[in-house]
């Protein structure tokens, strides 16, 4: 888990998904030839946002393998595993506790462990993430965007520059 300190913006949607394949996912699967990411259709992930497609391809050209997402949607991001998985056990563990300072959350996030092995690692994200950044055309032209058949509003795939 990403704990970010100021807004959740795609690039710090990103910025988590980096994290996690430096710090975990490279290791368990360093045969990897793609990524599949099933995201919510909204918020700073959305399948209309200009900067989650933008920054992917950031990530898509820094792992040089290709990153297929999926998005749920719309009205059906609870159908999302993590939901049930980890965040509902992330919130047991913090039950009637204050989440009063960051090192609070992150040392109760960090705590959540489950009786099936579920460990969760976290990070405190300090970047300042700024808010309503703009990406252009030119920008956007740069993205290695390939739309699948089937809703391609939800379904494609972003390749390596």
């Amino acid at each position: 888990v990403n704990v970010g300190m100021t807004h959740e913006t795609a690039e710090f949607a990103v910025e988590s998904l980096r994290w996690w394949w430096r710090r975990i996912g490279r290791r368990y699967y360093p045969k990897a030839t793609q990524w599949l990411l099933c995201a919510d259709g909204g918020g700073s992930n959305g399948s209309r946002r200009r900067g989650w497609k933008y920054y992917l391809q950031e990530l898509t050209d820094q792992i040089g393998i290709p990153v297929t997402v999926c998005h749920y949607p719309p009205g059906t991001s609870k159908w999302n595993k993590i939901e049930h998985r980890m965040f509902s056990f992330i919130s047991l563990n913090w039950q009637g506790i204050p989440l009063d300072d960051y090192a609070t959350v992150v040392n109760l996030i960090g705590a959540t462990r489950t009786k099936k092995g579920l460990r969760v690692q976290v990070r405190l994200d300090r970047r300042n993430y700024e808010l309503r950044q703009t990406i252009n055309d030119e920008e956007m032209a740069k993205v290695q965007l390939r739309p699948h058949e089937k809703h391609p509003e939800w379904n494609y795939t972003i390749l390596p520059a």
